[in-house]
C-alpha cells in the first residue's frame, strides 16, 4: 500500500511540472435524454474546454470536497456495470440497459485511476460520491475532449447536483486548477482559487 501511495503522489505531482496556468474553461454542460426503460433520465456531464485542453483530474480536498449526489432518490446502477469506467458496448445487444449504467470517467478512457474515494455507496445503493481527500483521475497519451468537451460522468434515474474540482492542461501543457464548481454550473462558473493539486493530501 505504501508503494502504491508513493507512486500516485508521483504521478499527480508530475501533472504540475508545467505549473498553474489560467485555462479556457468554458463551463460544465449536461445532456440528458430518456433511456426509454423506466429507469428515468441519462444525465452526461461534460467540462467544456478549449480544443487540445485535457482534463486530468476531478478531485476532492479539505478546503473544498467533491460531493456529486442525486438530487432526489438514488442513481441507477446495472449489475453488469463499472464504477469508473463506461460499460462494456459487447453487452449492450444481451443486456440493453446496461448502456445506462451510472459511472465515472474522463474522457470516456476505460484506463482511469483513484484513490481517496470510497465507492461504496455509490456503487452499490446508486448514493453520493463524496471526498475531502481523493481524486479520479488519468495520464493520457492523448487527448480526451471531443469538440471542446470531455465526459466526467454518466448518472441516470436521478439529476446529478453538488461541487467539484478539476485539475487539466492547456494545449501548451501549463497546468490549470478550477476549485468549487457546481454542478449543474448556474450559469457562469464560479472559480474559488487557482493552487497546486499537492493541496490534495493524503491522509496518514
Amino acid at each position: 500500500m505504501q508503494a502504491r501511495t508513493i507512486s500516485i503522489s508521483a504521478t499527480m505531482g508530475a501533472l504540475l511540472l508545467s505549473g498553474i496556468a489560467s485555462a479556457d474553461l468554458q463551463g460544465i454542460s449536461i445532456d440528458s435524454f430518456d433511456s426509454g426503460f423506466g429507469i428515468g433520465l441519462t444525465h452526461r456531464v461534460y467540462v467544456e474546454v478549449d480544443s487540445g485542453d485535457q482534463v486530468n483530474a476531478i478531485f476532492g480536498a479539505s478546503d473544498f470536497a467533491l460531493d456529486i449526489h442525486p438530487e432526489t432518490g438514488s442513481f441507477y446502477q446495472n449489475m453488469f456495470g463499472y464504477t469508473t469506467s463506461p460499460p462494456d458496448e459487447a453487452l449492450f445487444d444481451f443486456f440493453p440497459s446496461v448502456q445506462y449504467d451510472s459511472f465515472v470517467t474522463i474522457g470516456g478512457l476505460d484506463e482511469i485511476m483513484d484513490f481517496g474515494i470510497d465507492w461504496t455507496d455509490f456503487e452499490t445503493n446508486g448514493g453520493p460520491i463524496w471526498t475531502d481527500d481523493g481524486a479520479w483521475f488519468v495520464t493520457p497519451d492523448d487527448a480526451q475532449e471531443q469538440f471542446g468537451r470531455v465526459l466526467i460522468g454518466q448518472f441516470t434515474g436521478a439529476m446529478p447536483e453538488g461541487y467539484i474540482n478539476i485539475l487539466g492542461k492547456n494545449a501548451d501543457l501549463s497546468s490549470w486548477e478550477y476549485r468549487h464548481i457546481a454542478i449543474p454550473a448556474p450559469g457562469a462558473i464560479a472559480v474559488l482559487g487557482l493552487a497546486g493539486f499537492l493541496t490534495v493530501r493524503r491522509r496518514r
